[in-house]
């Protein structure tokens, strides 16, 4: 056995841990991710008990977790840029304002699944 690969197999409880910390923070301290979390863990359990096909209901709580994960990339963006550059910096802001498409975008996503999810109910 190669030494190595176990020595870095140690390494994950340590990441799991620091995945948890910055989940930790997001649900406490960022008041976007809370809010997102809030709805989307509404929806997800919504979804849960709506009549559907089950191939559908994990769409949806994929979609609501990429969701989520889109979040906390441009929060991590926003920390980032504003440590780096306290004043108007017009990368850093571009760098801002991209991050905050992407999260539209991902809720764009969410509204055509949800669509497609009402209309497949509404048709029965």
């Amino acid at each position: 056995m190669n030494t190595q690969n176990f020595k870095s197999l140690r390494r994950i409880p340590r990441a799991f841990r620091y995945s948890l910390s910055g989940l930790r923070h997001a649900a406490s301290g960022e008041a976007a991710f809370q809010q997102e979390l809030i709805g989307l863990g509404i929806l997800s359990l919504v979804s849960l008990v709506l009549p559907v096909d089950p191939l559908l209901k994990v769409q949806l709580l994929i979609l609501h977790l990429f969701i989520l994960v889109v979040e906390l990339l441009n929060t991590a963006i926003e920390a980032l840029a504003d440590r780096l550059c306290q004043e108007q910096d017009p990368l850093i802001g571009q760098a801002k304002d991209m991050g905050s498409a992407a999260v539209l975008l991902a809720f764009l996503a969410g509204a055509a699944l949800w669509g497609y999810t009402i209309i497949t109910l509404l048709r029965g």
